[in-house]
C-alpha cells in the first residue's frame, strides 16, 4: 500500500524501511528507464508517506482518500523538484545542444552557464515545472490508489492473487493518465529551460524565443495550433507507463520484503 494507511494490510514497516523501499524502487526503475531522477524519487516516496500520516493524525480526513493522495503526492513532488531542478536543467541543456557541442563535460556546462547567465539559470523553467509536477505527481498517487480499488472490484478472485501484476498495471495506468493531463505544462517547461541557449540549437532549424510561461503558451497555440501542446506525447506516454509502473511495482515489492523480514525477526 502506498501512503499512510491507518488500517495497514499487516505490514509494520519503519520510516527508514519506507525510505529504503522508495530509494531502491527509484534506483531500479531509473536504471531501466532513465537514471537522472533517482534522487527525486527518494525524496518523493518518503515525503508522501510522512504527509499522508500527518493528515491522518492531524485532521479529520481519511488518509486513503483520492483528494488526500492528490494533495500529498503533489506537495511531495514539489519538495523533491526544488532539490533536483538544477540537474533537470543540465540534462535538458545537454540533450538540446547541437553540433558543435557547447558543453563538453558536466563541469564545463556548470561553469559556462553560471558565468554567462548567472546562478538563476539553474532554476529556469521552475514555475511551469512546479505547476506541472503538482498535478502530475498528485494524479500518479491518487490514480494509482483508485485503479487498485477498481482492479480489485473488476478482477475475478483468481486474478486478485497476483499482486505484483496488479501493482505494475495500476502504476502504468496512473502514469499514462497523469502524463496525458499535464503534458502541455511539461512541454512549456522544456522550451523555457533552453531559453538563452538558442545559438546551440541553430542547426535544428527555426528557433523560437519565449518571454515567459504565458508567452510560450501563446506562441505555441498561434504557430503550432492546439496539437502543438501535445508534440512528442506518444514516446512520453510509453516512458510514463514504464517508469511509473515499475516505480510502484518495485516500491510495493520491497515494502513486502521488509515486512517479511520484520515478521521473521519478531518470531525469533
Amino acid at each position: 500500500m502506498v501512503g499512510y494507511d491507518p488500517k495497514p494490510d499487516g505490514r509494520n514497516n519503519t520510516k527508514l524501511q519506507v525510505a529504503v523501499a522508495g530509494s531502491v524502487s527509484g534506483l531500479v526503475t531509473r536504471a531501466l528507464i532513465s537514471p537522472f531522477d533517482v534522487i527525486k524519487i527518494r525524496f518523493q516516496f518518503l515525503s508522501f508517506e510522512m504527509l499522508t500520516e500527518l493528515v491522518h493524525r492531524g485532521s479529520v480526513y481519511d488518509a486513503r482518500e483520492f483528494s488526500v493522495h492528490f494533495v500529498c503526492g503533489g506537495l511531495a513532488a514539489c519538495t523533491a523538484t526544488l532539490t533536483v531542478h538544477p540537474v533537470d536543467v543540465l540534462r535538458t541543456r545537454f540533450a538540446a545542444q547541437g553540433e558543435p557541442k557547447v558543453y563538453n563535460t558536466l563541469r564545463h556546462a556548470v561553469g559556462t552557464m553560471y558565468r554567462s547567465e548567472g546562478p538563476q539559470v539553474f532554476y529556469k523553467g521552475l514555475a511551469p515545472t512546479l505547476i506541472a509536477i503538482f498535478p502530475y505527481a498528485g494524479l500518479q498517487f491518487s490514480c494509482y490508489s483508485s485503479l487498485k480499488h477498481l482492479y480489485k472490484w473488476a478482477m475475478p478472485a483468481e486474478g486478485k492473487k497476483n499482486e505484483n501484476l496488479q501493482n505494475l498495471l495500476c502504476g502504468s495506468g496512473a502514469g499514462v493518465i497523469s502524463k496525458t493531463l499535464t503534458y502541455p505544462l511539461d512541454l512549456f517547461k522544456k522550451r523555457l529551460q533552453v531559453g538563452g541557449f538558442e545559438h546551440a540549437r541553430a542547426a535544428f532549424g527555426q528557433v523560437r524565443r519565449y518571454k515567459g510561461l504565458m508567452d510560450c503558451a501563446k506562441q505555441v497555440l498561434q504557430k503550432e495550433g492546439a496539437l502543438g501542446f501535445f508534440k512528442g506525447l506518444s514516446p512520453s506516454l510509453l516512458k510514463a507507463a514504464l517508469s511509473t509502473g515499475f516505480m510502484f511495482f518495485w516500491y510495493e515489492f520491497f515494502c513486502n520484503v521488509f515486512h517479511c523480514m520484520n515478521r521473521t525477526a519478531s518470531q525469533r
